[in-house]
């Protein structure tokens, strides 16, 4: 009797035991397994043709450096270069793991050349730390990917209490590092797992593999246009950005120093947050320009399965300054310009003082001539 559906229902059958095979003559690497062939039937049983598979899940944290904010387990995130980052994989169990005698399990993670693996993965099974019964392999692949997988012969010696409604939980964290993709290609992460999937054979014989899980994680850059007053390119600056910290400080994020030809600063490797742009070296004959506090926001889909990154703006906090953002580059492009000539002393300075004492001289001289010219009038 050959069957489509979920499950398929025998009739009629005399008491006895039953062969319950499937058609397939193999599930070897696929996302199936068998079923388990013998049934004992004392009157009418309904069979179920395939047995639940496991299932994994990737999702990663993002963390806002500029407020301290962390979100929950999602399926993007945007980060620094040199930040770590936060991943977690979920896998299940088959509804039948009871049927095996052993059961082999899996988790290969493919790491983009962007990431680098911090080797610090923790496992548990339901809250039970099983880290130490794990085998974990690393291998560095020719396209600068890394393969890392955490192996275990059998997951039921694991964990005794393990069952239907188990989950095996892995974390570990990457860096994000100076091969980085910039912009919405973005530094992708996949894993799949592979588990018995012949309960027949004792969990030996065959495996199932699941499809892969995606996640990814976005990074950005600020791009500085210098130019002079004539909007033309101006040599001889030197920036420095900083990242606003959780607690109003600023930390700087790199100095991009001053030579006779440089004119466009890219600060690349950015996430969402606060910062400040400050010029720390002006050219010689012009005025500093002012410091500019700007953030930066990304929308990427959270929930997806090969998240997208939406949109990108830089919004001036402080300063004048305008950004023309482009998604796909993953770019924020801004002109900061410099002038020559004298500037207006700051309010309180001691510039102010002497306008003040210079005002009141004319002032006074002016009165004291206005009083001469009366006399002269008199006499």
């Amino acid at each position: 009797m050959e069957s489509s559906a979920g499950t398929t229902v025998f009739e009629g059958l005399p008491n006895g035991y039953y062969l319950v095979k499937d058609k397939d003559k193999t599930q070897d690497g696929k996302q199936d397994a068998y079923t388990s062939i013998i049934v004992q039937v004392v009157g009418d049983t309904t069979v179920q043709v395939k047995s639940d598979v496991p299932t994994v899940i990737k999702k990663v944290k993002d963390t806002n450096l500029s407020t301290g904010a962390l979100t929950d387990w999602q399926d993007s995130a945007d980060y620094n270069i040199g930040d770590s980052i936060p991943y977690q994989v979920t896998g299940t169990v088959a509804s039948n793991v009871a049927d095996y005698t052993t059961y082999a399990y899996a988790f290969h993670d493919t790491m983009s050349k962007g990431l680098t693996y911090n080797n610090d993965y923790k496992i548990t099974i339901d809250d039970l730390d099983v880290t130490s019964q794990f085998t974990q392999d690393v291998v560095k692949n020719g396209d600068g990917t890394t393969t890392v997988t955490w192996s275990i012969a059998d997951l039921k010696q694991a964990s005794k209490t393990l069952n239907a409604s188990s989950h095996v939980v892995m974390q570990y964290t990457c860096t994000l590092n100076e091969n980085a993709v910039i912009g919405a290609a973005g530094n992708p992460n996949e894993v799949n797992l592979t588990f018995s999937n012949n309960p027949n054979a004792g969990g030996k014989d065959s495996t199932g593999k699941t499809p892969d899980d995606k996640n990814i994680v976005f990074t950005y850059k600020v791009v500085v246009n210098k130019v002079d007053a004539q909007s033309k390119p101006l040599a001889g600056a030197a920036f420095t950005l900083q990242r606003k910290m959780p607690d109003g400080s600023y930390a700087d994020v790199k100095t991009i120093s001053a030579d006779d030809k440089t004119t466009t600063f890219n600060f690349e490797g950015l996430s969402d947050g606060i910062y400040r742009l400050v010029e720390s070296t002006v050219p010689e004959g012009y005025n500093k320009a002012d410091d500019i506090e700007f953030t930066v926001t990304a929308s990427h889909e959270i929930e997806s399965p090969d998240p997208k990154l939406m949109s990108l703006t830089g919004k001036p906090e402080t300063g004048e300054i305008e950004f023309t953002p482009d998604v796909k580059e993953g770019s924020l492009t801004t002109t900061v310009q410099n002038r020559k000539g004298s500037t207006l002393p700051s309010t309180g300075g001691m510039g102010t003082t002497v306008l003040y004492v210079g005002g009141a001289a004319i002032v006074l001289a002016s009165a004291a001539g206005v009083i001469a010219l009366r006399r002269g009038k008199k006499n």
